[in-house]
């Protein structure tokens, strides 16, 4: 089994927030690997893995970072597979980070998800891969239908919470 999803953080740290997006690809059966690259430490080790991503099979790179958080960027200018950034919370509650990873010059685009939008990133990976596999758009249309069932679950629970004055 070969990946098809890349999610790179610029350290281990990132992994508390990019285990959402590892436990959601898991759980989707959607092969994935894992690694950490600093657009700064090691800027020669990301330009060689964006630069070989597609060669081996990956169709989408998530990358995950905070603080000046150029490494999604650094990635995209060297592939031409779509990249999915994730500001990571840490400095200005994120906010440098999403402004790093959104601002991406003409050429260059980056998608961008939510501060620590980790699952949101999975999801539209799994979106983008659902375009050409029929079975991934199968197991696509299964989760999120089970999104509203989760919300029909909750009205249900909630008509059961009684208060002098609710009136539902």
């Amino acid at each position: 089994m070969d990946a098809i999803v890349s999610i790179i953080m610029g350290s281990t740290s990132d992994l508390p927030v990019m285990e959402k997006a590892c436990k959601f690809l898991d759980e989707m059966q959607i092969p994935f690997e894992v690694n950490a690259l600093s657009a700064h430490r090691t800027p020669d080790a990301v330009e060689a893995f964006a630069k070989g991503a597609k060669a081996r099979g990956i169709k989408v790179i998530i990358a995950a970072a905070g603080m000046a958080a150029a490494l999604p960027g650094v990635i995209a200018a060297s592939t031409t597979l779509p990249v999915i950034g994730v500001p990571i919370k840490g400095m200005l509650d994120g906010l440098d980070a999403m402004l790093s990873i959104i601002q991406m010059p003409p050429g260059i685009p980056v998608a961008t998800v939510g501060v620590n939008g980790a699952m949101n990133a999975a999801i539209l990976a799994m979106e983008m891969i659902a375009l050409t596999d029929e079975q991934v758009a199968q197991r696509l249309a299964e989760y999120k239908a089970g999104l509203g069932k989760k919300i029909e679950k909750a009205n249900q629970e909630l008509a059961e919470v009684k208060y002098t004055w609710k009136v539902n």
